[in-house]
């Protein structure tokens, strides 16, 4: 019996070596086309640098293809990777674009001053770096005043602005002592006072190890690039800049934000061409990464929106375009006679 037992335990070994080495083979190449197929939606390029127009490098990457292009801008003291749930997910439906806006991530640190205007030349240049003619602007927190810069910059490039927990009130007047009393405790001690102003911006239950993450990875920051940052940004709120640069830039506003801090529907849309936001209930500051599904699902939302003003402004302004059309085709008829 074990003499059977060895014999046909033998013939089975020589018989089903072949067909082994033919499925490894076969599944070894299905993963080759996985990952020069399948990914190509993910990583298709190499990391890239732009210099930006004082000549600071700028790290991006690109990812996904077609237009628009989504092009996705990091907050105050973050980088691209606040984006990696968010990537994925929109590279395999959109053209997708993440940067590090200068002092931040991998890109240079060679200003005196890092201002809202400066991180919009930083857009600029890696949107005409992509060749980007379609781009939709999203940016997270400060983001939001720095896609507002960049839309100002090249209104023939961009097509809408999507914020991410910002833009809540952008009519909002704040003194110089606020903002003397904000920045006070990160001049004394940056590690600590950054900390405790992010904490604030957290809810209690967030994942531990997240949450520890982005405590310490913010606090890590320059604290001559965050300093000057903030600045900027919030200078935008006592001179009333937040607000006017929206009356320049006629492009449909969608914000994708926690309930954390109330919107001014009514004053946001006084300088917004259009106006509109998506309430994560119980989301926090990084709804982006503590609660990645959802918020995919809103931002995909969002882009919706944005595409369809697009096209309900394309639908509108062709009977004017064809009117003129007319009156011109009219006027040279005239001259003919």
């Amino acid at each position: 019996m074990r003499g059977a037992t060895s014999t046909v335990w033998l013939a089975c070994r020589q018989t089903c070596k072949p067909v082994q080495r033919r499925s490894v083979r076969l599944v070894s190449s299905m993963v080759i086309l996985l990952l020069v197929f399948g990914e190509k939606n993910l990583q298709a390029e190499w990391p890239r640098v732009v210099l930006s127009k004082d000549n600071t490098p700028i790290s991006f990457e690109v990812g996904g293809a077609g237009e628009p292009t989504l092009i996705f801008v990091h907050g105050w003291s973050c980088d691209a990777r606040y984006w990696r749930a968010q990537i994925p997910h929109f590279s395999s439906l959109y053209r997708v674009v993440t940067l590090d806006l200068a002092g931040h991530g991998h890109s240079g640190v060679t200003r005196s001053q890092y201002s809202m205007l400066a991180f919009g030349e930083d857009v600029k240049a890696v949107t005409e770096a992509t060749g980007t003619n379609q781009a939709i602007l999203l940016g997270h927190s400060m983001g939001g005043s720095v896609i507002a810069e960049a839309a100002r910059l090249m209104p023939d490039r961009v097509i809408g602005l999507i914020g991410v927990d910002t833009l809540h009130n952008i009519e909002y007047r704040m003194t110089n002592e606020e903002l003397k009393n904000m920045l006070a405790p990160m001049e004394k001690d940056f590690r600590r006072g950054s900390r405790q102003f992010v904490e604030q911006m957290i809810l209690p239950y967030m994942d531990p190890q997240l949450r520890d993450w982005i405590l310490s990875d913010i606090s890590a920051a320059s604290p001559t690039v965050a300093l000057s940052a903030s600045n900027s940004m919030l200078s935008q709120y006592i001179t009333g800049e937040a607000a006017k640069i929206f009356d320049e830039i006629r492009l449909p506003v969608v914000s994708v934000n926690s309930d954390m801090w109330p919107v001014n529907y009514e004053g946001n849309r006084r300088h917004m061409s259009s106006f509109n936001t998506i309430i994560m209930k119980g989301a926090d500051h990084f709804l982006m990464l503590d609660r990645s599904e959802e918020f995919n699902r809103a931002l995909e939302k969002a882009i919706h929106v944005i595409l369809e003003n697009r096209a309900k402004y394309r639908r509108a302004a062709l009977p004017e375009s064809r009117n003129k059309s007319c009156k011109l085709q009219t006027s040279l008829a005239s001259q003919q006679r």
